[in-house]
């Protein structure tokens, strides 16, 4: 099978998503324009060089639905030849795209894609699609289904995590991206966001907190224990399927916890024939990718069991992973990763990630694989693991290699 390289890779900054965010006016189509024009060019992508688009975006309704992704080509420079899909896996949607690509050109559908995602949180809400897997109670009843932020703060509890050792890790995520931002790490591959007229509307990830600390996380409610406690009472809905813990201990609020953002993201993926009749330079190999399925009920754990299967698939050893990228959905998610693989946080998100910058549901997983090889890059290092929890119960990983 064939060799599968990343040649670029590209970033919107992460607006906030809210409708004072500086985000809020560009479309998810615009942002998707965006990043597809920007790797065109810095590539010199011309007619049909591009097999397709892969595109991941999570709630595909109103203004992102109808295939984005094929929208998105119409609208960009590229030429009208080449299609577009858009997928979703949740929010390893944007990681799933380039997982996807990179096992079309191992098997011999074309020889470059460009891959990705986008989410306008702003504009289209999360949940807003109305999907049968929060509100079907047919489904909902017989799956155990409870929100994203009860499953958290269950793991939190199964695993034995407090509420100080997630703030301290929010607060360790805000200082590792403001530093990046401050030594100009993400700096190759930040793009900025313009309007018609060339103007810049952001070029900076507005999400971040620099002044985060220990106090000022301490002073916030838990998000997720009305719900719990009270009505409707999803803590005894998790604890019917979890019959040995006695009550879920409830840690997560805004602060260690994703945020919610406008953004998008893509990667050029290509075999050796592409670079070469392009004259473009491999920047790393992608050496394995994988998906999994897992318990729906406590949903996030998919980056423990995601990342077993692709070292076993690829034959390496967690010992062989030089820099790891955990999508930080929940404080709780990183803290089990760690648990479960014996790492030291020193090698894990080491610019911070999306408790300080923020969570564009489809774009995040093409972020994080994006920032992992431009740190791989930064420090001289050779392998990168990037891994995202998955909604409903499914987990992603993605290994890459430096060339």
């Amino acid at each position: 099978m064939k060799e599968v390289f990343i040649y670029d890779a590209v970033r919107t900054p992460r607006g906030k998503g809210r409708k004072d965010g500086s985000l809020h006016e560009v479309t998810a189509l615009a942002l998707s324009t965006t990043i597809l024009n920007n790797l065109r060019e810095r590539n010199d992508l011309d007619g049909n060089a591009v097999e397709d688009v892969i595109w991941g975006n999570v709630t595909q309704i109103g203004e992102q639905g109808a295939c984005l992704a094929r929208t998105a080509v119409l609208a960009s420079e590229l030429d009208e030849s080449i299609p577009g899909i858009s997928i979703n896996r949740f929010c390893a949607s944007g990681l799933e795209a380039v997982n996807l690509a990179t096992n079309q050109i191992r098997g011999g559908a074309g020889n470059c894609y460009i891959a990705g995602g986008v989410e306008s949180m702003s504009r289209v809400p999360m949940s807003s699609d109305g999907g049968a897997v929060a509100v079907d109670p047919s489904f909902t009843m017989n799956n155990y289904f409870v929100p994203q932020g009860i499953s958290a703060d269950l793991i939190a509890t199964k695993y034995g995590f407090s509420r100080d050792h997630a703030d301290e890790l929010a607060v360790e995520s805000q200082k590792r991206a403001n530093i990046a931002w401050n030594e100009s790490r993400f700096s190759r591959s930040i793009v900025p966001v313009k309007d018609v007229n060339g103007l810049t509307i952001l070029e900076h990830d507005e999400y971040i907190r620099p002044d985060t600390d220990m106090q000022k996380l301490g002073a916030l409610k838990a998000a997720f224990q009305d719900i719990g406690e009270g009505m409707p009472g999803f803590d005894k809905v998790a604890l019917m399927k979890y019959p040995e813990i006695d009550k879920i201990n409830h840690i997560h609020h805004a602060g260690n916890s994703s945020g919610i953002v406008d953004g998008a993201a893509g990667i050029l993926i290509g075999d050796q024939e592409f670079g070469k009749a392009l004259g473009l330079n491999p920047r790393a190999k992608i050496r394995a990718t994988c998906k999994v399925g897992t318990e729906p009920t406590i949903m996030l754990t998919g980056p423990v069991p995601a990342t077993n299967k692709i070292l076993s698939d690829s034959g390496l050893k967690v010992n062989d992973i030089d820099l790891f990228e955990v999508n930080e959905a929940f404080a709780s998610i990183v803290l089990m990763f760690e648990q479960a693989f014996k790492i030291n946080h020193d090698k894990v998100n080491v610019n911070g990630g999306s408790i300080a910058m923020g969570h564009p549901l489809g774009a995040t997983g093409a972020m994080i694989l994006g920032t992992l090889l431009d740190e791989l890059e930064r420090q001289d290092k050779t392998m990168g693991l990037a891994t995202l929890c998955v909604a409903s119960g499914m987990g992603a990983a993605t290994i890459i290699e430096r060339v």
